[in-house]
């Protein structure tokens, strides 16, 4: 079995695949198996302490259980799990296809050209390297600073300047509010901000969340009780905001090029424009098997409705609200790997042998 993706989703699902008794083979194109979490903005923490963000079989090590840990924090955790998975996990190797094989299965191709054939695979990349980035009226003439917050790292290059940053969520709100400090800021979004106490009676949210099993709502039910992103805020945005150490508008409407005009029509000079608008699946390789409809991929639960034997991990509201974050995505692994082992378990044995890792033939990645 073939998990395309070596970050958290990656992880939790060869510790499921492993646990199912079958062999998976994680390849990863990044350096390590840490995913993306490298490359967010330097002060990113986590939302949810540490004691509800760890995966299945490994807890954070060290300091409060309650603390949120940050960035770094996470990219350590995420090294020192791979080590403990004990699988077969190849850095460096960027998937460029995944095809149906004649006969039942799929024959992933690499980027350099190798071949493996897999019974299962299990989509895994996430979602960072697929930025959205709406386009509005004379966004390709605009001069300035324009970019998702993908490409954020640090409020200092912004000292001193005009800044607008795009969004209503966690990211939007955090970003802005650590460039006010330096920079003129304003937070442009389609509706208010909706702010969600992260302490409750002296517990975090997530712990609420969890014990009234809110964490586990199914998709249906999110879809309808959300309407847009919330905040958690133990009172610092709302008070920063109320304070005006930034401030929000309603979203523009075009872009000039030197800035951008407001709903009200009015015209203003920025320096930076900044997209916290999320991302989308990051699954190209999976373009050969025409499995997408309008841009995301038809599945139930993260198991694919289009091709028998490919399960889904890491999508946003995959089964519930927690689904693409560390204190979730073990639960989806689980339970796609089940359905993907039930399916693997109707299907005839056949013979397979394996081949060196790095031949441009195929290799064993069955079950």
């Amino acid at each position: 079995m073939i998990i395309v993706g070596g970050g958290q989703s990656g992880l939790a699902a060869a510790r499921a695949v492993t646990e199912a008794g079958l062999r998976p083979i994680v390849l990863e194109a990044g350096a390590e198996p840490v995913g993306s979490w490298p490359d967010y903005y330097d002060s990113l923490t986590l939302f949810s302490p540490a004691r509800y963000s760890a995966l299945p079989g490994m807890a954070f090590d060290g300091g409060d259980p309650d603390r949120y840990p940050s960035r770094d924090e996470v990219v350590d955790y995420l090294r020192r799990y791979a080590a403990r998975l004990d699988v077969d996990i190849r850095t460096g190797v960027r998937v460029a296809a995944v095809r149906s094989r004649p006969g039942g299965g799929y024959l992933v191709r690499t980027a350099a050209g190798d071949e493996l054939a897999a019974a299962g695979v299990v989509a895994a990349s996430g979602s960072f390297a697929n930025p959205y980035v709406p386009t509005l009226p004379g966004q390709d003439r605009y001069a300035a600073d324009l970019r998702h917050v993908a490409e954020y790292r640090r409020p200092e290059p912004y000292s001193g300047q005009r800044v607008v940053v795009v969004g209503a969520g966690n990211s939007a709100v955090q970003v802005a509010y650590e460039l006010a400090a330096q920079a003129d800021v304003t937070l442009a979004s389609r509706a208010p901000i909706q702010f969600v106490p992260q302490r409750i009676r002296g517990r975090d949210m997530h712990y609420w969340l969890r014990v009234t099993g809110a964490d586990r709502l199914p998709r249906w039910v999110l879809t309808r009780l959300i309407r847009h992103a919330a905040v958690f805020d133990t009172g610092n945005y709302r008070n920063a905001l109320a304070s005006g150490l930034f401030t929000r508008r309603e979203m523009f409407t075009a872009f000039t090029p030197e800035g951008v005009i407001w709903s009200d029509g009015t015209a203003e000079a920025v320096d930076a424009v900044i997209y916290a608008t999320g991302y989308r699946p990051s699954l190209p390789y999976l373009e050969p098997l025409r499995t997408a409809e309008r841009g995301m991929p038809r599945q139930v639960g993260g198991v694919s409705t289009t091709h028998p034997g490919l399960v889904y991990l890491g999508l946003e509201f995959q089964r519930s609200f927690s689904s693409n974050t560390l204190r979730g995505v073990g639960r989806d692994a689980d339970h796609v790997i089940a359905a993907l082992a039930a399916h693997l378990s109707d299907q005839p044995r056949r013979g397979r042998r394996r081949q060196e890792p790095n031949r441009p033939t195929a290799a064993d990645a069955g079950a």
